[in-house]
């Protein structure tokens, strides 16, 4: 292909390709819904990427994209900010439900 060509594939265009809109949407509605968010990626291997959200009023979920890349980009769409890691202040801002609380102790209770 010739120098400059708009038909040459980069990793960029790639990825921008990938990145489905309900993603994106539902990263937003996430976003809005909770007063903003926070986002931590996590890789989970052959299934992708977790894309773990936490709103401001604590209330978290979470969303699948394909990769990490992926992920970074939905969120980057969104306007969502991703955290490198898990750090302590956005854990404690977390406020888990009484529905996950009582789904954790089934699966405790059941091992």
């Amino acid at each position: 292909m010739a120098e400059g060509s708009d038909t040459t594939p980069t990793g960029e265009q790639t990825v921008a390709g990938q990145t489905p809109n309900g993603l994106v949407a539902g990263i937003q509605s996430f976003a809005a819904g909770h007063g903003g968010a926070k986002a931590v990626i996590e890789y989970v291997g052959k299934r992708g990427a977790r894309i773990v959200l936490v709103g401001e009023d604590g209330v978290w979920a979470d969303q699948f994209a394909e990769s990490t890349d992926v992920a970074r980009l939905a969120c980057a769409k969104a306007g969502v900010a991703v955290e490198n890691e898990w750090e302590r202040e956005l854990m404690d801002q977390m406020r888990p439900s009484n529905d996950l609380w009582r789904s954790m102790a089934r699966r405790a209770l059941a091992r």
